[in-house]
């Protein structure tokens, strides 16, 4: 029993997401978010390696980009993870800088809105229980959503201005 604690003691401490905190807070440098969506995968990575990475459910019509407001599609691109919300209706919510320059011309070619309030979030308030049982199939409106445990450890470690690559 003393063996096993032992190693699991000697895993943390020598674990790569130790060896990626900042030494002031404690806490993990991360300067990238890496969101593959055919993976439904969200990687926090910190010099180009991974520090966490969840399962994510995306958007009811997850295959393709974003085009228009209502389309349940999780965008394609780059942007920010730029204010966060710790009174939403999903636990708590970090926003998505969603549309971007290329996607308001794109919307406006089609002619239609781009939509936008696209956050990474956790469970709708009062949800919780359902913890990673969510991920049985997309749900969301076009956010990534992660369970509320997870949205509070990704608050801790992104901080506003971090850059977020959403990949097919």
């Amino acid at each position: 029993m003393i063996g096993l604690l032992l190693v699991g003691i000697l895993a943390i401490v020598v674990s790569p997401t130790a060896s990626k905190m900042d030494e002031a807070t404690g806490e993990a440098s991360v300067d990238h978010v890496l969101v593959l969506k055919s993976e439904r995968k969200m990687t926090l990575l910190a010099r180009g390696e991974a520090v966490r990475t969840y399962k994510v459910a995306l958007g009811g019509a997850p295959v393709g980009a974003k085009e228009r407001q209502g389309d349940h599609k999780t965008p394609e691109g780059t942007y920010v993870l730029d204010r966060r919300n710790p009174k939403s209706k999903y636990h708590k919510s970090i926003h998505v800088s969603y549309p971007n320059e290329q996607d308001k011309k794109r919307a406006a070619k089609l002619g239609v809105s781009p939509g936008g309030d696209i956050m990474v979030h956790g469970l709708p308030n009062g949800f919780g229980w359902l913890n990673t049982t969510h991920l049985a199939h997309d749900w969301t409106d076009g956010c990534i959503a992660v369970t509320d445990a997870e949205i509070d450890e990704i608050w801790k470690l992104v901080a506003d201005g971090t850059p977020i690559e959403i990949r097919p």
